[in-house]
């Protein structure tokens, strides 16, 4: 990819990380980039069209890192994707912050698309590594709370900083634990799911 064109997703998504898409300018990033505007128009036509490409790259780069690396158990699996997910946070704070930020409330088109791309994939990932071939409704959506949770978790430690991540990562996993045995009160199959052999 274009170097300039990369300069400036990285910056529109430090603004987006920080502000509504409708506070920033094109102005604005070309002023964080270094770049002038007509440069933003040339790679992108507009405002809504680097927004939505900057989101895809960071989509597209969180998605790479939470391929499965068949390491063990389900459980094993899920703090290894853990861990994946939380180096992303780490390494590309504005692009995580700006993917999730807002919440679901003001996500529509094909920005919506993206965030919910990403939430799909990730339930998939889940799903598959728990061996599970068509998810109840029940566990449907335990597994849909976590990934918000998960998210959600993802900003707080960003914003605060005052819990280790791997303290926060195994949290998440007890979390999932606990959700998966209340889970199993309302559907017997899902009991003993994370910790059946891999």
């Amino acid at each position: 990819m274009d170097r300039r064109r990369e300069e400036l997703m990285a910056a529109a998504l430090e603004l987006f990380s920080t502000r509504d898409a409708e506070d920033v300018s094109i102005d604005d990033v070309a002023s964080k980039a270094g770049a002038s505007r007509a440069l933003v128009y040339h790679y992108f036509g507009g405002k809504q069209e680097l927004y939505v490409a900057a989101l895809r790259s960071a989509a597209e780069q969180l998605e790479s890192r939470l391929q499965p690396q068949e390491s063990g158990n389900p459980l094993d699996e899920l703090a290894s994707g853990l861990k994946r997910y939380f180096d992303f946070v780490e390494e590309h704070a504005a692009g995580f912050a700006a993917l999730l930020r807002g919440g679901p409330a003001n996500r529509t088109g094909e920005v919506g698309e993206i965030v919910d791309g990403v939430r799909r994939r990730l339930f998939l990932l889940i799903q598959k590594q728990m061996g599970v071939e068509e998810p109840g409704p029940v566990l449907r959506t335990t597994l849909r709370s976590w990934i918000a949770s998960v998210e959600t978790a993802g900003l707080d430690w960003l914003e605060h900083r005052d819990i280790d991540r791997p303290t926060l990562e195994k949290l998440l996993v007890d979390q999932m634990v606990a959700l998966l045995r209340a889970a199993a009160s309302h559907d017997g199959d899902i009991a003993g799911l994370l910790e059946r052999p891999a």
